[in-house]
């Protein structure tokens, strides 16, 4: 997918006082430059009448490619059209859990689930439907490389008749909050790398007056954090350029996501459900966070957003064996058609399903930010019964021991989730110490 490298050390400045200029050169710098080329170019400035949607089509192009090593097709930004929040069931569906900065990992996830290619990093799904329950971001160093893939992933999908369907998890409502606890000092890095780069994009667009001048989402963003060490203001400046409601990459990546999600007859959510939320509308709470993350809310989070009982921090329902079924139900029965609650966040040994499967757990702890899981995905068949992909040989042995006791194992299937294992066993990413 190619390799982020890190600017010119003389633009990272951690032990120097911030650039006074919030652009990659001064203004008075851009003046000169642009005083010199209209003297060349005659004072009409002919030759960039034509070229402005072309430069700034180039210039995106190659802030893509400098960042993440991918192209994309002129426009690649999501429509501000709101996706929908109930989708009819696809013939084959699948739902997979975080990813937390992991880009191997994930890869390997989308592999198993016959989704991607993992060389290629291109769609290979078909007209199946994926969904992501959120939780890109924090703990893992490749978030914006795995956020420009997904982004690919979702064009390819589309365009194959498919769909890659992403939700917002806790970490990413964290990030546009500007809360980073749980941020990587690589994390900080590739952002900081991200920055030269779309300055360098600002500072080329800059170059021809036929352009409407960028908006700069560094302007407003503090320059020092006091409590944070110097060395990470700058990772710490472009987070919030990028990721805050309106920022680059949020509007671009994230204002995609939806919140809360119903394909078929499952409820995709990344923490869990309440009655207070349902009372308060899935798709209202999908345009309202849809307009947070584009800068049309404030620049606060939802109060539905924050807290133990929130949409994307609740663990009713994922956390350990015990499960209040009764409430679960009558959660999903205020949902026409709900009939089960998937649900990422809490990590799992193993995706698993309590009350009668109604909900099901799908964070497996995958990255090496968390517990280095080895991949699982859910796939739900129309008509079938949800069951597990895993390449977990652990899994082998179990699959094994459940044929020796039970005569028909497709009777078994019917009964809960069942275990499909792969002829080919992946193998778990390498760490290096």
């Amino acid at each position: 997918i190619g390799n982020l490298e890190s600017p010119p050390l003389f633009i990272v400045r951690s032990n120097a006082e911030p650039p006074k200029s919030s652009s990659l050169f001064p203004k008075r710098h851009h003046r000169q430059q642009r005083r010199r080329r209209s003297e060349r170019m005659g004072a009409s400035d002919a030759g960039c009448g034509d070229l402005p949607p072309v430069l700034s089509s180039f210039v995106d192009a190659f802030v893509d490619f400098s960042v993440s090593g991918l192209f994309f097709p002129p426009n690649p930004t999501p429509s501000p059209a709101p996706a929908a929040t109930r989708i009819p069931a696809p013939a084959r569906l699948v739902a997979i859990g975080d990813f937390h900065g992991d880009l191997p990992k994930a890869l390997q996830a989308l592999s198993l689930a016959g989704l991607a290619d993992p060389s290629s990093a291109r769609w290979t799904g078909g007209a199946a439907v994926a969904v992501q329950v959120g939780d890109v971001l924090d703990r893992g160093d490749d978030e914006l490389r795995l956020l420009y893939l997904l982004h690919r992933l979702k064009l390819d999908a589309a365009a194959a008749g498919g769909a890659l369907l992403t939700l917002h998890g806790n970490h990413e409502v964290m990030n546009a909050d500007g809360d980073f606890r749980y941020v990587t000092r690589a994390g900080l890095e590739v952002f900081t790398a991200w920055a030269f780069w779309y300055r360098s994009g600002l500072a080329m667009k800059h170059l021809c007056s036929g352009l409407d001048p960028p908006r700069d989402p560094f302007r407003g963003v503090p320059k020092s954090f006091p409590g944070v060490k110097e060395e990470f203001w700058e990772g710490f400046r472009a987070r919030i350029a990028a990721l805050r409601p309106n920022g680059p990459i949020a509007s671009r990546f994230l204002a995609g996501n939806q919140t809360v999600l119903l394909v078929g007859d499952s409820l995709f959510v990344h923490g869990g459900l309440l009655q207070q939320h349902i009372d308060h509308g899935l798709e209202r709470i999908n345009q309202e966070v849809k307009d947070w993350i584009m800068g049309l809310n404030g620049t606060r989070s939802p109060s539905y957003l924050r807290g133990r009982d929130s949409v994307v921090w609740l663990r009713r329902f994922s956390d350990g064996p015990n499960c209040d079924c009764g409430q679960l139900e009558e959660v999903l029965s205020m949902i026409p058609g709900a009939r089960r609650m998937v649900m990422g966040h809490t990590i799992q040994e193993g995706i698993n399903g309590v009350c009668e499967d109604k909900a099901i757990r799908i964070d497996v702890g995958l990255s090496k930010g968390c517990t280095n899981g080895l991949p699982e995905v859910l796939e739900i068949n129309a008509g079938d019964q949800p069951r597990i992909l895993t390449s977990n040989p652990l899994y082998d042995e179990r699959w094994k021991q459940d044929r020796k006791q039970q005569a028909v194992v497709k009777e078994q299937a019917k009964e809960g989730l069942a275990i499909l294992v792969p002829e080919i066993i992946l193998k778990e990413v390498e760490t290096k110490g």
